[in-house]
This record gives structure tokens, sequence and C-alpha cells, in this order.
């Protein structure tokens, strides 16, 4: 028997908590968290625990596999490769290159390679237009970043070891661990903010497991979050509490924020938010009051119609408070290594211009590169010139994760090509011609790329792969080939090195560095030599040589428990990159939809309205095929309050009939308080009865798809982000 213990970093969420890995003859026998990291200190959600589970899983796709009408055959990679150059070089000889698009998932995010490197696919390819989980998750935080601070991954979290006074708004950290949020042990903080003596207020249609941890919890009615922030802002104007304290020679545009929210007295929002006005007018008089405090909005502030407004009116109610850029406020993160997407965008040196081109069936303006992706099924199925006949797909699911799912699922079959670069053979990936597997997590290195940008510490680890992946192409290789084929490159013609080295070289003269010089001594190629650079060119770097007792990717190899350089420090004036150095707190196109939101709060309705909701042991779609995550009671039902339920004629248990414009699912009904009257809620990520998957577990456990219900022409329009929070439903007896 072999046994050998490993260090490494969980790469599921945010929380990138540190794991201590028993291997027992080539299995994971244990995972535990790592009393050692330096930055979780042995904290670990049960998804940690599940990383062996994932790798082992039998249904996970090793071996490259080509479609032929229902049926399956597993290939070599020179064969799998070789069919993707036939079907995208068919594609772009019919059709030409405004016929391939792309789409690009969330665990992209969380990955070594893809983190790193689609930066490079999408470079090479140059599609026209591309499409990402972003326009359902946080495309208004982009957007509002990009217009405030010039940098659309610029996205200050709050800094909850160090503040006294944390309000939650539209998240759900008991769930997510955080999102746009990297704080390990999120409860911990939670807990600890009380014992020190400050407050947490939840703001949420339910009663979440965080609220349970929380000093006061505040339904809200879905959709109304803007309005009840600008309430807050009208008080701090009116009460004479707007202080800009440290930052106050950076802005502009206060009074232009006062006049806006003249008209939103709390009096004026409180039916249509549900909450009353002296409760808007306490909380905002205790947040003012407090000695350090930090506004949190997440994902039920971005993805309901008023993502934008409400993202915006977050970071202003900190500003205006004094907490924004000082420490228990809301903060920039300080990355060891600085991320890909933290390089300045050239499109927009000159400020931020929407709308460079729109979407070709319904005209819907462009918004930081992308329209909602709700468009995809109605660009590939619609006929006529730029119509979309090869798509691949990176690392996603979107029949389970996008508005208009029904559409999509059957337009999927109409391409010419479609490849997908997954371990799964999920809902998406069945209709793929070519799918390519990746690694498993624990069969190639980590080391966050994205997450640190709203790390709480600028900490971090580095962690080898636990398995070796043989002579497999790692993920990174296998962008960089689908990304020169779509740029017209035969297969037998692409250098994969050559593109590398020229990817690398780029990097390296952005930051000021000789490449020639970087290459010297470089860890090996691919996200390994990039990583060294982020290392040796990030704020403790040691700068190739410059920095005598600076950074290194060696310096991780020789922690393996990781390194913390401190808690967040004061950074906007190194971070704004807006073409006058300034933070514009009204930006016209954000206050110009103001009077949409007015006409919201006129209108207030009484029908239910449905919400989405996330589970510990849940990570959207992907976690739903590990049988250890899929024990206990069932987790996809529909949420009611009790007056509700009566209301509809359901009693706990029941089967539901629910239905929007979009379409109708049946679900059995959870009876609870803690949703608010007139809110219903269906968990995200379901929907797992698809005929030809390979996910047994899942398959078990199937659940509904709330994407059923959601109407593809519900977004936020400023962002262009789907708006599946405060979706308008009717319940029934099924």
């Amino acid at each position: 028997m072999t046994i050998s213990t490993h260090f490494r970093t969980c790469p599921l969420c945010e929380a990138m908590c540190g794991l201590e890995v028993q291997v027992t003859d080539g299995r994971v026998t244990r995972i535990r968290g790592d009393r050692d990291d330096v930055w979780s200190k042995g904290y670990l959600c049960p998804k940690g625990t599940a990383l062996g589970a994932l790798h082992h899983d039998p249904d996970r796709i090793r071996v490259p596999m080509i479609r032929t009408g229902d049926q399956w055959e597993e290939v070599s990679w020179n064969t799998a490769f070789a069919r993707c150059d036939e079907l995208i070089a068919g594609v772009i000889e019919r059709h030409g290159k405004d016929a391939i698009s792309c789409y690009i998932g969330n665990p992209t995010a969380h990955n070594f390679s893809l983190g790193r490197y689609v930066g490079l696919f999408i470079g090479l390819a140059a599609l026209p237009v591309i499409y990402s989980a972003g326009t359902v998750d946080q495309w208004p935080k982009n957007l509002t970043s990009m217009l405030m601070y010039g940098g659309m991954w610029s996205i200050p979290t709050p800094d909850v070891p160090r503040t006294d006074y944390w309000i939650v708004m539209g998240g759900n950290p008991q769930a997510s661990q955080g999102s746009l949020l990297a704080c390990a042990d999120i409860l911990g903080e939670l807990d600890a903010i009380r014992a020190r003596g400050g407050k947490v207020v939840v703001i949420d249609p339910r009663r979440t497991g965080t609220a349970d941890r929380a000093d006061e919890w505040v339904p809200i009615r879905p959709g109304t979050d803007a309005a009840f922030l600008l309430a807050m802002i009208n008080v701090l104007f009116e009460d004479g509490l707007v202080e800009l304290g440290d930052v106050a020679d950076l802005i502009d545009g206060v009074d232009a924020v006062r006049a806006a929210a003249r008209a939103f007295t709390p009096e004026s929002v409180e039916a249509a938010c549900r909450v009353p006005a002296a409760t808007i007018r306490r909380i905002t008089h205790e947040y003012a009051a407090a000695p350090s405090a930090a506004l949190y909005g997440r994902i039920g502030t971005c993805n309901q119609e008023f993502g934008t407004l409400t993202s915006w009116l977050v970071d202003l109610v900190n500003i205006l408070t004094g907490n924004f850029d000082r420490p228990g406020g809301i903060m920039f993160g300080k990355p060891i290594a600085w991320g890909v997407n933290s390089l300045p965008l050239p499109d927009f040196a000159d400020g931020v211009t929407l709308g460079r081109w729109k979407s070709r069936v319904r005209g819907i303006p462009e918004v930081l590169g992308q329209v909602p992706v709700s468009c995809m099924a109605e660009e590939i199925d619609t006929p006529g010139a730029g119509q979309i006949r090869a798509l691949v797909t990176i690392a996603g699911n979107p029949v389970i994760s996008a508005p208009g799912a029904p559409r999509l699922d059957t337009a999927l079959d109409d391409l010419e090509c479609m490849i997908s670069l997954d371990n799964s053979l999920n809902e998406t990936t069945r209709h793929a011609h070519v799918l390519l597997p990746g690694l498993s997590a624990l069969e190639q290195p980590h080391f966050d790329d994205l997450i640190p940008m709203w790390q709480v510490r600028s900490a971090a680890r580095f962690t080898d792969a636990i398995f070796d992946a043989g002579d497999r192409p790692h993920e990174w290789e296998i962008l960089t080939r689908l990304g020169a084929m779509c740029a017209g490159i035969r297969d037998a013609d692409i250098e994969v090195d050559a593109f590398d080295d020229g990817y690398f070289a780029a990097l390296a003269e952005a930051k000021g560095v000789d490449p020639a010089v970087a290459a010297i001594g470089s860890p090996g190629r691919g996200p390994l030599r990039l990583l060294d650079l982020q290392i040796r060119t990030g704020p403790w770097g040691d700068r190739y040589g410059e920095v005598p007792d600076g950074m290194t990717l060696q310096s991780f190899r020789d922690a393996p428990h990781g390194i913390d350089q401190g808690p967040m420090v004061p950074r906007i004036r190194e971070i704004i990159a807006t073409p006058n150095g300034r933070i514009d707190l009204a930006p016209d196109v954000i206050v110009a939809d103001i009077p949409r939101l007015a006409d919201r709060v006129a209108r207030a309705t009484d029908g239910l309205l449905l919400t989405s909701r996330r589970h510990l042991r849940s990570n959207n779609s992907w976690m739903h095929n590990v049988k250890i995550l899929m024990k206990g009671k069932d987790r996809c039902t529909l949420l009611m309050h009790p007056d509700d339920a009566t209301v509809a004629g359901v009693a706990h248990g029941d089967l539901a009939r629910v239905s929007s414009e979009a379409g109708t699912v049946e679900i059995a009904v959870e009876v609870s308080d803690e949703m608010m009257p007139g809110v219903v809620s269906l968990p995200h990520g379901w929907g797992h009865d698809k005929a030809g998957t390979r996910m047994a577990v899942a398959r078990e456990h199937a659940g509904v798809n709330n994407n059923l219900l959601a109407p593809v022409d519900l977004f936020d329009p400023l962002s262009n982000n789907a708006a599946v929070n405060g979706i308008p439903v009717e319940v029934v007896r099924a």
C-alpha cells in the first residue's frame, strides 16, 4: 500500500480553501482542510471534499469523442483534431468566418489553463461575436466598474474581516462562499463582526443561511433593490450624512447624484420594495454612523431588470459614506500575481463606447463586446447572412444556464459544426460533433488568476498536479489549436509553441520586460511560464533579478502552505484608469435609466415573482453528478410562503405547475416562511433529464430547469445581463 499526502488549493469557488489530500494506491481516500494554509487555516466546505469523487467519476470524459448521429466513438487526439479541422474549415469555406461563434462558461475562471489562455483563443480566433455566462452572472458589475474606474474587472469588494457594519444584498455567502468576494470561512467572519460589537444586515427576498446568522433580515421585493438604494442615498443627502473621505478629490458628479435621488424618498419606494420607510431610514443612519461599513451587492442585484442601476448604487452608497477604498469598507484586492484580465483594453483607452455593433436578429446593442446569451439560439436558427453555423463551447452548459433554454436545445442540432472543450457529456455537449476533454482539477497545477482581484488578503499558494495526465494535451494547448483553426489556419500548419511564445512575449512586453530575458530559466511553457511572469512582475516580484529578494514561482514551490502579504490596502489611485483619472459618480448612460426605475416603482405589482437560489452542495450544474453531494432530501423544490401556498391551493410536498410567459414546469412544493410573501424560489443549475447525456447520478436527481421559465427578452438593457430574478409567474396545483 502506497500512501501520499498532497497540499493544494480547491479551485471550485472564490473561497480558494487549502486542502490536504491523501492518496492511497492511486485513489483519493481523504480530503480535509489544510490547517497550515496561510489563507483558509483549515476551513473547507462540502464541495471541496468531493474533488476526489470528481476526479474518479466514471462518467468523466477522458478520451476525445466524435459523434455520428446518436453514436459516440472514442478516438485518438490526432483523429479528433483532424475532425475539428475538417468541420471548421468546411464552415469557413461555405459561409465565411463570420459564421463561427463561441460560448465561454463559468468554470473557465477557475481553471489553471483556461483562465489564462481563453484570451489567446479569443485573440487568435477573432470571432465577430462571443457569448458567455457573464451576461447571466455579473455583467452589470463589469459595466459600472468600467464606467466609474476604467477597468471592467476593477470590482471593489467588502473588507469583511475589518468592517463594523456589513449589509449583504442579493447574495448568500453561506451557500456560495462569496462571489466577487474572496474570503475564507465567510460565516466565521460574519460571526466575528457580531462578536466585536458590529452588525450584519441581510436584504433578500429569502431568509437565507446567511440571514439566519445575521442580526437582521430585511425582506425586499425582487427587482426593487435600486429603489431601496436610491432611498438610502436620498436620506444621506437630506440628513446631511454624506462624507466622501479620502477620495473626495477624485470625485465628480455628487450634485447629479443628489438630483437623481431627490424623488426617491423612503416613503415613495415603501410600497414597491415592501420595506417600511422607517426601516430604510434607520438602516441608512446606522450605516453612516458605523466606524466602518461595507455594502455588498451580488448576484441577485445583478441578474435582474435593474442590474446596472443596482450595481452602481451599491458603490455609490459606499462612496457617499466614506466607506470606499479604506479598511472596513469596500476595497480593491492586491494580487500577488496580476491577472490576465487586469490588463487595460485598448478599445476603451479613450473612454467607453457602447453599442458599437448590434445583434443580427433582434438588433440588441453590444455592451463591452457582448449581447445577451439568450440571443445565441436565434442567431443559430434564423437564416441569413451571419447566421451561426459553427460553435465552440468552452467549459459551459448553456442549455441549462441560459434563458430560452428550450429553443437553444433545439437550435444546437442545426449546427454544421459544434466542438466542445468539456469534461462532461452534459445537456449541451451532447449536441457536439467533437468532444475534447480537459484535465481534472487534480491532474493540473493550480494558482488562481482572476479571483485574487477581489481577495480580502494578498495571499496565494501554488499547487502542482497530484495525478500524471500522461501525454494528454492540456486545455491551453487545445484552446490554441482551436483558436488558430477558427482563424482559418489548417491544423497541419499550426505550431502551438510558436503561438504560445508570441502570447508570452506580448504579455511580457506589456509589463515592461524583455521576453528574451523572461524566457531564461522559464519553468516550462504555457500557463506555468505565464504564472512565473505574473508573480515576478507583480507587486512583490523580483522582476527577473531587478529586485533580488523578490518573489518568483519558486518562492511558492518552497512554501507549500502559501504566502500571505497582508490585508487589502487603499489603492484606488493606482487602480483608476478612466481617461481623466477621476471617478464619475453619475455616468450619463446610467442616470438616463432612472426614469425606467421610477416607472417600475409607480406600478408596484402584487403577483408572484420567481427568484433563483443556490445550495452549499451545488455549484451551478457542475456538482450534480457527485453522489456524496446529492445525498439527503430533494433540493430542487419550489419554495413558497405559507400564505402563497394557501392561495395557490398547494400544500407541502404537492406537485405544483409553475408558469411564466416563457414556459411551464412541474415541481414539488416546499412550504416555508423563509420566503417573503409574494415571492417563490427555484434553484438554478438543474434539469438533468435530457436523453443522450452521460451523467448517471445527475439523471437520478434531475430536477427542473428554472431557465425554462426565463423569458429571453427580460434583461437589463444597460448591461445585457439576463433578468432571471423577478420573473412574474403563476402557481397552481398540478
